[in-house]
């Protein structure tokens, strides 16, 4: 399945299911075919992916870690996953505007 996110405030990102649903997860919502991200949750939302972002990189680079195999067979981190919904999710918050999927 393939999520297409939503927002008047940007251009439709879409995503692969298992990387929407770890996002999803992230920010506390429950992968759906149909959500919503109201504008009043966004600030949440960006610090929640921020700091598992942070946490990923760190546990990327720790001594001695495996954890860069958990980057998955491509090598692709959180950190380039979130990106590009953490920016949505800003330039929502700034038009005041949902970010939605499904719908």
């Amino acid at each position: 399945m393939m999520y297409k996110f939503r927002s008047r405030a940007d251009s439709d990102l879409f995503m692969n299911q298992a990387p929407a649903e770890r996002i999803l997860g992230i920010i506390g919502k429950q992968p759906a075919p149909q959500g919503i991200i109201e504008p009043a949750d966004m600030p949440r939302a960006i610090a929640a992916l921020q700091a598992a972002v942070d946490d990923d990189e760190r546990a990327r680079h720790a001594p001695g870690d495996a954890a860069p195999a958990a980057a998955g067979a491509q090598g692709i981190t959180l950190r380039q996953r979130a990106w590009p919904f953490v920016q949505l999710l800003k330039r929502s918050l700034e038009a005041d505007t949902p970010v939605v999927w499904g719908v």
